[in-house]
C-alpha cells in the first residue's frame, strides 16, 4: 500500500493537469462555435461563397419636398413656350427637386462620362423617368416653383441711404460685373422682385443684406476687419429686432460670393452653424459650410445676350482651359496636358480670344483653384461647351433641382492623367446629349438687370425656398423686451 504521502501528491498533480486542460479547452471550444456561427451567418446572406443571379431591382426617387395647395400666379411661370419671361421657344419644362450631387466625391475615382445602360430609373409614381433628364424630378419642381412664386416672402433688415454703411448693405447702383457679380445681382434682383415682405409675421425667411466683397474694399473695414463686422451686425440685429431669437438665426441667410466669405463667419459662430450660408466656395471638404443647410451659389462672369455662333460653331478641339496655375490641381493638368494637340492647357494671358476658345471647344475644363469654384462652369454653359469638372468635394450649384451627369463630366483629380480617354470615351450620342442639354439649363446660370422666370436669381430662391422652416415660433411681447 502507498504511503499516504505519495497518494496525495499524485492526486494533485493529476487535479493540475485536469485544470488546466479544462481551462485551455473551454475557449477553443468558444472560439469555434463563434466561428462557425460567422462562417453560417455570411453564408446566409452574402455571395462570398457562391454567385448567384441577382433579380433586378427597381430604384424609387423620393422627391425631396413635396408641395400642398400648388396656385398659379397671375402671370404664367410654364416654360414650356414663349408664355413665360426668359423661356425660348421649344424648349422642354424643368423639373425637380431631388437627391444633391457633388463633384469628386471624397476624391476616390469615377467619372460620370461612359457609363453603360441607359441610365433609366422609376419615379415616385412608379413611372418610368429618364436619368438622361436635366432635372431630378420635372414635375415636382414645375409645382413647387409655382408654389415658390405665390407664397414665399423674405424680409430684408431695413437700412436708410444715409447709414454710414450704405455702401455695404444696400444694393448697388449699377450693373454689377466681375468675377464676383452673382453676389450683388442677387440682392439688386431680390430688392426688385415679388418676394419681398414689409411685413416679419408674414417672412419665411430674413436676409441680413451685408456684402462680403464690398467690406472687402472698404477701407474702414478690409480683410481684417470683417469678421468684427458681421459679429457686431449679429449683435445688434438680435438687439434691436425679435426675429433672431425666435429660432437663433435657421430662418436667416446671408449671401456671398467672394473666398473670404469662408472666414467671415469665425467671431460669429451663430451665422455659420444655423443660418443658411449661399455661398460660391460650397466645398463640403472644408469647415463652415454644411450641405443641406447651406447652398451653392454660382459664380457667373455676367454676359447679355448669346453668342451669334453657338449652335453652329465647328468644335475641333477636344478639351480647353485657361486660367493662373494658383493650385496642385492646375499644377498637374498643365504639367499632364501642356504640349497635348487635342486638350489645350493653357496658363497666363492668351493669345486668341477666350471665348472663341470656348466655341471651338467640345468640352471646357473647371478645374480646382484657390478654391473649388470659379465662373469657368458658366462660361462653358454661356458658349455651349460642355462642362468637365475637375474639383474635388464641390457642392455643385443648383443640386438639389439640377441632373448634372446629364449635362457635365465629373473628373476626379487623382484622374487627370487619364483625361483625355475619359473625354474620347465619350460617344458622340452621348456628347450630342450632354450639348443638348447644356442648351437647356444654361439659362439657369444668367443673370438679368431684372429677374426673368428659371434665371440664376429665381434659382437661387428656389434653393431657399427649399431651407426654410415650416415651424413658425409666434412673436411675442417677450421677445421685444430685449
Amino acid at each position: 500500500m502507498a504511503p499516504p504521502s505519495l497518494l496525495l501528491h499524485y492526486s494533485q498533480r493529476r487535479l493540475s493537469h485536469s485544470t488546466r486542460g479544462g481551462f485551455f479547452f473551454v475557449p477553443t471550444t468558444l472560439a469555434l462555435l463563434t466561428s462557425l456561427l460567422i462562417l453560417f451567418y455570411l453564408f446566409t446572406t452574402s455571395n462570398i461563397f457562391f454567385l448567384h443571379y441577382r433579380r433586378p431591382t427597381l430604384t424609387l426617387e423620393m422627391p425631396k419636398l413635396l408641395s400642398s395647395g400648388v396656385a398659379r400666379r397671375s402671370s404664367p411661370v410654364s416654360p414650356d413656350g414663349g408664355a413665360a419671361a426668359g423661356s425660348s421657344p421649344g424648349e422642354e419644362s424643368p423639373g425637380a427637386a431631388g437627391r444633391p450631387a457633388v463633384a469628386g466625391g471624397s476624391g476616390g475615382r469615377g467619372v460620370n462620362a461612359g457609363q453603360r445602360g441607359s441610365g433609366d430609373r422609376f419615379g415616385p409614381s412608379g413611372n418610368h423617368v429618364n436619368n438622361n433628364d436635366v432635372y431630378h424630378n420635372r414635375d415636382v419642381f414645375e409645382k413647387d416653383y409655382r408654389e415658390m412664386n405665390r407664397s414665399f416672402k423674405i424680409y430684408v433688415y431695413p437700412h436708410r441711404r444715409d447709414d454710414p454703411f450704405a455702401n455695404v448693405l444696400l444694393p448697388v447702383t449699377f450693373e454689377p460685373g466681375g468675377n464676383y457679380a452673382s453676389e450683388s445681382y442677387f440682392k439688386k434682383s431680390l430688392m426688385k422682385s415679388h418676394f419681398i415682405t414689409k411685413d416679419p409675421t408674414e417672412a419665411d425667411l430674413f436676409f441680413m443684406p451685408f456684402s462680403i466683397a464690398r467690406l472687402r474694399h472698404d477701407p474702414r473695414v478690409g480683410v481684417a476687419g470683417i469678421q468684427d463686422y458681421v459679429r457686431d451686425y449679429v449683435l445688434n440685429i438680435t438687439r434691436r429686432y425679435p426675429y433672431w431669437n425666435r429660432t437663433g438665426g435657421a430662418d436667416h441667410f446671408y449671401v456671398a460670393c467672394h473666398s473670404i466669405s469662408r472666414s467671415a463667419m469665425d467671431k460669429a459662430s451663430e451665422v455659420k452653424m444655423n443660418a443658411i450660408q449661399v455661398v460660391c466656395s460650397s466645398s463640403y471638404f472644408l469647415p463652415g459650410y454644411i450641405t443641406h443647410k447651406d447652398a451653392s451659389l454660382p459664380q457667373v462672369w455676367p454676359r447679355q445676350g448669346d453668342p451669334s455662333n453657338i449652335i453652329s460653331s465647328k468644335r475641333n478641339k477636344l478639351a480647353f482651359f485657361a486660367g493662373g496655375i494658383n493650385s496642385p490641381v492646375r499644377e498637374k493638368l498643365v504639367k499632364a496636358w501642356r504640349n497635348d494637340s487635342e486638350i489645350f492647357a493653357h496658363y497666363g494671358r492668351l493669345t486668341t480670344p477666350y471665348s472663341d476658345e470656348l466655341l471651338g471647344s467640345k468640352f471646357c475644363l473647371h478645374v480646382k483653384g484657390f478654391e473649388v469654384n470659379t465662373a469657368r462652369i458658366a462660361d462653358s454653359l454661356y458658349y455651349g461647351c460642355v462642362p468637365v469638372i475637375i474639383a474635388n468635394h464641390y457642392d455643385l450649384p443648383f443640386a438639389d433641382i439640377l441632373n448634372w451627369k446629364s449635362f457635365s463630366v465629373v473628373v476626379a483629380t487623382l484622374d487627370i492623367p487619364l483625361l483625355k480617354r475619359i473625354l474620347k470615351g465619350v460617344s458622340s450620342d452621348k456628347f450630342s446629349m450632354f450639348q443638348s442639354n447644356v442648351m437647356k439649363v444654361r439659362k439657369h446660370f444668367q443673370w438679368h438687370p431684372s429677374p426673368v422666370d428659371y434665371d440664376a436669381f429665381c434659382m437661387v430662391m428656389y434653393e431657399l425656398w427649399l431651407r426654410r422652416s415650416t415651424i413658425r415660433v409666434p412673436l411675442t411681447a417677450s421677445f421685444g423686451s430685449n
